[in-house]
């Protein structure tokens, strides 16, 4: 059976609202920690003009070939083993292969995307994440993370503190991040806050854009 998150059926038309503006220019996407795969059919179905590469820890790329191979689509290849994890240089391992051009030239996703991964990660996974980003992304590239993110130190809603507290009772080293100190990380590889979108369920969709 495919594996199923009920919060990707809550979340993905939302989501979807604002990629379909932000990626209409883009070619090559690389989404970051696919979980189910749910995501990645919903959105590569509804744009086929954008290659959508997969990628997620090995254990859940079973799951994500069952829905990927149902849904037959030209524009999502196979998912890739990827995860942010810290190493003598913090950064993917290992980092995925990059696009290529007709000439064979090799090139930088110019699109990144990652749902609800930066809260169940530990902060120096959250430091790889950004290093390994570093790495394969397009000089032009635009990155959109969704997620709940507090601001100033202070959550947003009662809800994302219950949220938070469960997160730190399931992993001491998960939780809600600060806003602040995710986007010094982005500015850190070069790119600056593009948008702060406000999502439903007190979540949000940040985008930066590099160069």
């Amino acid at each position: 059976m495919k594996p199923h998150s009920p919060s990707c059926d809550r979340n993905r038309d939302p989501i979807l609202a604002v990629l379909r503006e932000l990626f209409a220019d883009r070619r090559e996407a690389l989404e970051i920690g696919s979980g189910t795969g749910q995501h990645a059919v919903h959105f590569a179905a509804a744009m086929p003009w954008l290659r959508w590469q997969c990628s997620d820890a090995a254990a859940y790329l079973p799951g994500i070939r069952a829905w990927l191979d149902e849904a037959a689509l030209a524009n999502t290849p196979p998912p890739l083993e990827l995860q942010a994890v810290v190493q003598p240089a913090p950064g993917f391992a290992p980092p995925p292969p990059l696009p290529r051009d007709a000439d064979g030239a090799s090139r930088g996703f110019d699109a990144a995307f990652s749902a609800n991964t930066l809260h169940i990660m530990g902060w120096p996974q959250v430091e790889a994440f950004f290093a390994g980003l570093a790495m394969v992304l397009a000089d032009e590239a635009v990155v959109a993370v969704y997620g709940p993110f507090n601001y100033g130190g202070c959550y947003t809603s009662d809800s994302n503190r219950a949220f938070d507290g469960w997160l730190k009772e399931r992993d001491a080293a998960s939780g809600i991040r600060d806003f602040e100190a995710v986007d010094a990380l982005a500015a850190a590889i070069g790119l600056r806050l593009a948008r702060d979108v406000e999502m439903p369920a007190n979540n949000r969709c940040l985008v930066w854009r590099r160069g």
